[in-house]
């Protein structure tokens, strides 16, 4: 199941890209990459969720994803970073470990 759950990690990744290429992509190059990302993430999540339960694929996925864009938005783009967002942050990280610690292969 580990091969499983990287695929989810590199579907989030992907969607990391496309949520930044939906901000700052201004070219037919960028946008080109930007649709190529949105589809190599969802191929992955399902690939993925055809050996882990999809809701727990899904909810690892979207958790790594937004705590991806948080990181790429603060380091990246100068965001403001705030003690809650932090506290807010670290809570999904927890969340997602748990999810993924609890999961057993099974169904759909």
């Amino acid at each position: 199941m580990l091969k499983q759950w990287l695929l989810v990690v590199l579907g989030a990744l992907f969607e990391v890209s496309w949520v930044v290429g939906f901000k700052h992509a201004t070219t037919p190059w960028e946008w080109g990459l930007t649709g190529l990302a949105v589809l190599l993430s969802f191929y992955l999540l399902i690939r993925a969720s055809q050996v882990i339960p999809a809701g727990t694929a899904y909810a690892v996925y979207v958790g790594l994803g937004t705590l991806g864009t948080t990181a790429v938005g603060v380091l990246a783009f100068g965001e403001p970073v705030s003690f809650s967002k932090l506290t807010l942050v670290g809570l999904l990280v927890i969340g997602i470990g748990g999810l993924q610690f609890t999961t057993t292969q099974g169904g759909n």
